[in-house]
């Protein structure tokens, strides 16, 4: 229940509603009561079993509630029978409607708010996760399945709504629906209602017993449903290359394992949730018939109870079946609620490891200089980076080089505060990154990566993404250094042209030039550039080197490049291998000192 409480938690905010619920709740529950007690003078009337009292009830304490309430009824019907038959059976009709119709009144009203929380509980639930996922580390990402994450944030959210905050509405109304008939049934019988006591604890320890293993087998399914949503993400977006190499037969084969994990799974845990109705129904009608055979002696043998009476205690009994069978199946929801819920708070309770400390102060500005001081990271267990040391001053251009795998693209994840280094320090302005506020560490960095990442937008709604403050004039101003302004006016709608996902209605080299047009429009202090042109075609290339070009310009730069034309104008290149700086200098020197450099720099003419 601890997950069950972590996600009320969430309706703080509505506890308005959730004290309007309980009230008509609990007007419901006793309202649902005395509708059937308001059948005995109806029935009494019709049966002509009502006995002449044409003396006022007298009230002689608490315990002869009963007699009081029947003397006072009988008294009063007596008295209208005597002048008006007619009037009277109105009179009886009017009241039973008159209580069923107060019963459901308050049924929907309690419905009508508790709809507020439960849906109030559900958007900031959905709030939260999304903001989590939002603030979460790359680390987080690597480590757990896209389409296992897709499965928590839609499939499981859906199943806490369905079989988890469902039962909210069960909570107040049926446990005191059955409150107030018990206390009507103790009215009538006191042996009666004690076998009744007695059979609800049994009956209960009896279905829970059925639903102990619900909890473990739902959330497998949930599992499962992660595992083929990750192979419908990997399938959409690997098309190209599932065709290609006439993959479809072996997704094929992993999709139908997944799916048929799925049913068997599925049908395990729809077998034993369908037990919850029938065995509960059959426990009450066998209740049913114990109280009728029990309770057709009281009336027969010994005369204990009226047989209008009894007509009514039955139906209490039976007003009390129906609250129990609902709680019998909501107990199976909550078990399949919290497996879902366990899954969502495994999300809400991931630590942030970069997490800003409590002494990280704002990043004002970038005025001298970035420095890797013996800074070393790995990977879980692989050791990616061993003791790096360099400097970047204001206003430099440093390049990275190197064979894949060599550390080029973690240095620029540790300058982003992507990871924490493991060993060493990096400082910016002499102040270490740990103590730097990562929101105003970003307001700095400018970053245009091989993978050009877009969003399915329109051009300008991509570009402001750089800053949302900037003015129409402005962005176009930036797309025109980008060497991107005649492409965009080409497109159907100009800047308002819907990209597609991942921007696939353009080229590489357009939604390269997009990428730096958003760079440009932010006007970071430093720049990276991630192999921003490695993925081009010469054509391609040009345009794209042209408006980097433009972007560098008066700007500290750090950039990763495969290409010569990319680095040849750095003031410092950086030569690594397997984690470790070998050379250092411009390319003049590097040309004249170091063998790996040099023979990179033939290749690349080859090319």
């Amino acid at each position: 229940m601890s997950s069950f409480r972590r996600i009320l938690h969430f309706g703080k905010p509505y506890k308005a509603y959730a004290f309007l619920n309980i009230l008509f709740n609990a007007l419901y529950a006793l309202f649902s009561a005395l509708s059937f007690i308001s059948l005995i003078p109806m029935l009494n009337v019709l049966f002509e079993t009502t006995e002449k009292q044409f003396t006022p009830a007298k009230w002689e304490g608490f315990l002869s509630l009963q007699q009081y309430i029947k003397d006072s009824l009988n008294y009063y019907i007596s008295s209208k029978l005597d002048q008006d038959i007619e009037g009277t059976l109105v009179f009886v009709i009017g009241l039973v409607l008159g209580l069923f119709f107060l019963k459901n009144i308050s049924n929907y009203l309690a419905l009508y708010f508790i709809t507020y929380l439960r849906n109030g509980i559900l958007k900031d639930l959905r709030n939260a996760l999304y903001n989590k996922i939002i603030t979460l580390p790359i680390s987080f990402f690597n480590e757990k399945r896209k389409g296992d994450l897709m499965a928590k944030m839609t499939s499981d959210v859906t199943e806490v709504q369905q079989s988890f905050l469902s039962i909210l509405e069960l909570l107040v109304r049926e446990p005191l629906t059955i409150l107030f008939s018990l206390g009507a049934m103790l009215l009538f019988s006191f042996k009666l209602t004690l076998f009744v006591l007695l059979f609800i604890p049994i009956s209960g320890l009896i279905i829970s017993g059925i639903g102990k293993r619900l909890r473990r087998q739902s959330a497998r399914i949930q599992e499962e449903q992660g595992d083929f949503l990750s192979i419908i993400d990997e399938t959409v977006n690997g098309q190209k290359i599932i065709k290609t190499f006439s993959a479809g037969h072996h997704f094929k084969k992993r999709f139908l394992n997944a799916t048929q994990r799925f049913y068997h799974f599925s049908n395990q845990l729809l077998h034993r949730s369908s037990l919850a109705g029938p065995t509960s129904e059959f426990l009450g009608i066998a209740a049913i018939g114990v109280l009728l055979w029990f309770g057709g002696k009281m009336v027969l043998l010994d005369g204990s109870i009226s047989g209008t009476s009894f007509i009514v205690y039955m139906g209490l009994a039976y007003n009390i079946l129906t609250p129990a069978k609902s709680i019998s199946k909501a107990s199976y929801s909550i078990q399949k609620g919290n497996a879902a819920a366990d899954r969502i708070l495994e999300i809400l309770n991931a630590k942030d490891e970069l997490e800003d400390t409590a002494d990280a102060k704002p990043l004002e500005s970038f005025n001298k200089s970035i420095l890797f001081d013996k800074v070393s990271f790995n990977y879980d267990e692989t050791p990616v980076l061993n003791e790096v040391s360099f400097e970047i001053k204001k206003g430099q251009m440093v390049a990275l080089v190197g064979p894949s795998g060599s550390g080029k693209t973690t240095l620029t994840y540790l300058l982003n505060r992507f990871y924490n280094i493991k060993s060493g320090a990096l400082k910016i302005d002499g102040i270490s990154i740990e103590k730097i506020q990562k929101k105003s560490l970003y307001q700095h960095i400018g970053m245009v990566t091989q993978e050009s990442i877009l969003f399915n937008d329109t051009v300008f709604n991509n570009l402001k993404l750089g800053n949302p403050q900037a003015s129409k004039e402005e962005v176009l101003n930036a797309a025109k250094a980008a060497n991107a302004h005649d492409f965009i006016m080409a497109l159907p709608e100009n800047y308002n042209t819907i990209i597609g996902d991942s921007g696939n209605k353009l080229s590489g080299g357009q939604k390269q030039r997009l990428t730096i047009a958003r760079a440009l429009l932010k006007d970071p202090a430093l720049l990276i550039l991630d192999e921003a042109t490695s993925a081009l075609d010469t054509e391609a290339e040009q345009q794209v080197q042209i408006a980097l070009e433009k972007l560098m310009q008066d700007r500290t730069s750090l950039v990763i490049a495969h290409r010569l034309s990319t680095i040849q104008k750095a003031n410092v290149i950086l030569v690594l291998e397997k984690g470790k700086i070998i050379a250092s200098g411009n390319h003049a020197e590097l040309l004249s000192s170091n063998k790996q450099y040099k023979n990179w720099v033939q290749i690349q003419r080859m090319d």
